[in-house]
């Protein structure tokens, strides 16, 4: 019995994390909540610098994070922005194995420094490895961080509570407007 319980659970928990709802077409309050997203990040983390000089950017206003025992992932629906200009969607996809419990969400922005960085996203093929670090936000933070490989990540926590000690990465798709 108890088995089947944490069966449940789990499944439960992962029906949570991969599906999210369905969508006909353009929703403007969408955009509206990456806007709002992008300029928590400007103001609450002194991320002006990666704004200004970023060739483009991707901004996920809502990624929702679980895991149970050793299995754990996480999706959000995110915004494409080169030199600026909204010009596509993007989602994210994450995987981690390892010892973990509880759940979170939280919103991650990534910087692309250059036009060939970015193009490497849009081909759909991104993906960030375990060994690309992911910065929390706090004010003030951003004055010592710089790029890895053309790329920088930052996240700004919401809500929940995680423990983990896990391996993983995420996965990006890309959808031109």
């Amino acid at each position: 019995m108890m088995k089947m319980i944490k069966i449940v659970t789990l499944a439960l928990l992962f029906a949570g994390v991969f599906c999210s709802a369905a969508m006909a077409g353009w929703d403007p309050a969408e955009e509206d909540h990456a806007r709002t997203t992008v300029d928590s990040f400007r103001v609450h983390s002194g991320l002006s610098r990666f704004f200004d000089n970023a060739y483009g950017f991707v901004v996920f206003p809502d990624v929702y994070r679980g895991g149970f025992m050793l299995l754990g992932g996480g999706r959000g629906k995110g915004y494409v922005y080169e030199q600026n200009n909204l010009v596509g969607r993007s989602m994210i996809t994450q995987l981690n194995v390892g010892p973990q419990l509880g759940g979170q969400s939280f919103s991650e922005i990534i910087f692309f420094r250059g036009k060939h960085d970015f193009e490497n996203f849009k081909k759909g093929n991104f993906q960030l490895s375990a060994q690309v670090t992911a910065i929390m936000v706090t004010t003030g933070m951003a004055t010592n961080t710089d790029y890895s490989n053309g790329v920088a990540v930052f996240i700004l926590p919401k809500a929940g509570v995680m423990a983990e000690a896990t391996v993983g990465g995420q996965k990006f798709s890309y959808k031109p407007y």
